[in-house]
């Protein structure tokens, strides 16, 4: 007993010793992703993104692993940007994007990274490059001009012209005219394919429309069947962008020519996959048009008949991402459950559905060997960032292919993340998540920050975040409580859509109600010293909570939406509110008066940091101004931080340290000094 009371003593001295995690920290870690196994099944190839604070950048470039564990190993070195590793049917290739020459490109290597040769020199750069199954042909995209398609020196006169012009006015004619952090232009995302040994380029999909859609899929909306003879993709072609969510699938010949239409559902169909037999496409389809949240089905066209099938009906939480097994008679497929992602098969035809994988832990990525035995995926949880596993495709205990952050983490404070569970608005269940300060000391009584989600159709959970890091936030001294409440995905689809029409209604019950517990049986929670922040719908819900309560000593809102009816007439993805609020604020003026925060200005006395960035169309920034200036006029404590060169999120490293360091600053001045 001695020897084992002396050995927990030792580690916990071992544990305290370790420095907190802090922004410092997250800024050392390697960023995994994209695993690739090579179809002979000996490597993986998979791209790491590094941080360079002083050069204020983040470099990415390819590393391979062998699939039977090794070490990893970069194999790009020249540019700054390497990514998308994609095999060629022989493994004998790796085609991949790369800017060393100055622009975004396909490049092909050797698996070992030799041998470099760049495919694609297009004045309009690529994007998303597949190979086709049989070898022959490159299917990738890039935005281009409309009316010069693949011709690329008509591409380039047209750039030429347009930087030449000393006008830089913008003239629109039709919604959506920005996304995001960009204003569109005269150019329109085109999948293209040119072959490998070279020739000339085509665009597969001519005409004004974006494709894929740049709200849905991206570049895993559109694949390349079996016999490398047909291209699947999904395209909205609705007149009003806007408004709309109902991407459909088409398909063309590789060859070119007239698309047909194979897809008839209003709501969002997306990242069709051809079955490795040919025989299927498997898709995520949402079945409610103009709800970017409705739950993602899982289904299946039969190719020779028509027959569609929606294998995941009767599964009530969102497919995520998904993989055919090699011989086409199951699919894997990711779906988050109460702060969890696994990974989970069912079979093509239909049936029962079983977990593959599981845990504490986000699961993701997966890929298959050709055998089917093996399979290699992406594992992250609340205390470690993204890493590399291999297991058994039935099951069994994983192996970790990369440790490329563990000597990082060896040196800090980790903190498991704790759950809890209380009763919501009309006794809903409604789960939270805590993490507890670094050196925690059962006898103390700590500040306590509640991180509110945004979405708000979105969640926290066993999950690694690099803007709103837990982890840093408890290192900084604080009980970190991250609540799910009505609207969080998850907890089935009822439970997404109580939030509709309702933003600031059973979503703020529930986050009350986890307030009231962490007052009443948290006793190491220091209830007079309680702050929140959140993002997007969060920083609304902080805006909310201004007009509404006090119990709070400090307040953070980034990128809150403020002003329901003039947030309506500058953001772009107009199906949201529409949807989110029954209509318009001139249909419906009295749910936007009704959940509006700057109706209840009037109520604000909390102290309160504002942030925004200049380049955030979601969320515009006038709102973040809007909030600063009704604050400053109630004479509430208030601070503004303004990003010019950031969107919706916080992305350059140095704006990143910033944007942490004021966020810890503003609440260590109401709760600690």
């Amino acid at each position: 007993m001695r020897r084992l009371l002396l050995l927990l003593a030792t580690c916990a001295i071992a544990f305290a010793q370790r420095k907190p995690f802090d922004v410092n920290a997250l800024l050392e870690l390697k960023r995994i992703g994209d695993p690739q196994i090579s179809p002979d099944g000996r490597l993986v190839a998979f791209s790491v993104t590094t941080v360079d604070v002083t050069a204020n950048r983040k470099p990415t470039q390819i590393w391979i692993v062998p699939l039977e564990g090794g070490s990893p190993r970069q194999i790009t070195h020249d540019g700054e940007a390497n990514q998308r590793p994609r095999w060629s049917p022989d493994s004998k290739r790796i085609a991949y994007l790369s800017d060393r020459s100055g622009s975004s490109q396909i490049w092909l290597m050797d698996p070992d990274g030799n041998n470099a040769k760049q495919v694609t020199t297009l004045s309009t750069e690529a994007d998303g490059q597949i190979f086709s199954p049989d070898g022959k042909n490159l299917v990738f995209t890039s935005a281009v001009y409309p009316e010069c398609a693949a011709d690329d020196a008509c591409n380039q006169k047209a750039i030429d012209a347009d930087k030449a012009s000393k006008v830089k006015a913008r003239i629109y004619t039709e919604l959506l005219y920005r996304h995001w952090t960009g204003w569109q232009g005269k150019r329109r995302s085109h999948i293209l394919v040119t072959p490998v040994s070279g020739g000339a380029v085509r665009d597969l999909t001519p005409g004004p429309r974006d494709v894929p859609p740049f709200s849905l899929g991206g570049a895993d909306d559109y694949d390349v069947s079996p016999d490398g003879q047909e291209v699947c993709y999904s395209m909205n072609a609705d007149p009003v962008l806007a408004t709309s969510t109902n991407s459909d699938l088409y398909a063309v010949s590789i060859a070119g020519g007239q698309p047909r239409k194979i897809t008839v559902n209003p709501g969002a169909d997306t990242n069709p996959h051809y079955s490795p037999d040919g025989k299927y496409i498997a898709w995520r389809a949402q079945l409610r048009g103009g709800y970017e949240s409705d739950r993602f089905r899982l289904m299946t066209l039969e190719r020779a008949t028509g027959k569609v099938t929606n294998l995941t009906e009767s599964l009530d939480r969102w497919v995520n991402s998904f993989t055919w097994a090699p011989d086409s008679a199951n699919i894997f497929f990711t779906t988050n459950d109460r702060g969890r992602q696994a990974i989970q098969v069912i079979p093509t035809t239909g049936g029962a559905v079983h977990v593959a994988a599981s845990g504490d832990s986000e699961l993701d990525d997966m890929q298959l060997t050709r055998n089917g035995k093996t399979m290699v995926y992406t594992q992250q949880s609340g205390v470690a960032p993204v890493e590399l596993f291999r297991a058994a495709s039935t099951g069994g205990s994983p192996t970790a292919l990369t440790h490329l952050n563990d000597a990082v983490l060896a040196e800090r404070q980790m903190t498991s993340l704790e759950e809890f569970w209380v009763d919501g608005a009309e006794g809903a269940k409604v789960q939270s998540f805590l993490v507890r300060p670094a050196n925690f000391n059962p006898a103390r009584k700590y500040p306590v920050l509640m991180l509110i989600h945004g979405g708000p159709q979105g969640f926290w959970g066993h999950a690694w975040t690099y803007r709103w890091n837990a982890q840093v936030f408890a290192a900084a001294g604080y009980v970190v409580v991250m609540p799910n409440p009505r609207g969080s995905t998850g907890y089935g689809q009822k439970f997404v859509d109580d939030i509709n029409n309702d933003w600031g209604g059973r979503a703020f019950d529930d986050i009350m109600a986890v307030a009231d517990h962490i007052v009443t049986d948290i006793p190491y929670a220091d209830a007079s010293k309680m702050t929140a922040a959140g993002g997007s719908y969060g920083g609304y819900m902080v805006d909310w909570i201004l007009g509404h309560t006090q119990r709070f000593k400090a307040l953070i809102s980034h990128a809150g939406v403020y002003n329901l009816q003039s947030e309506f007439g500058a953001t772009e993805e107009l199906w949201f509110p529409l949807w989110e609020f029954g209509g318009s604020p001139w249909s419906n003026p009295e749910t936007y008066g009704k959940w509006s925060p700057h109706h209840f200005v009037q109520e604000f006395k909390t102290p309160t940091l504002v942030i925004h960035g200049e380049l955030d169309y979601r969320v515009p920034y006038n709102q973040g101004l809007e909030l600063f200036t009704a604050l400053q006029l109630q004479k509430v404590p208030s601070k503004l931080l303004v990003f010019p060169d950031e969107g919706h999120w916080v992305l350059k490293p140095q704006n990143s340290i910033l944007w942490y360091k004021t966020f810890i600053d503003w609440l260590d001045t109401w709760v600690k000094k």
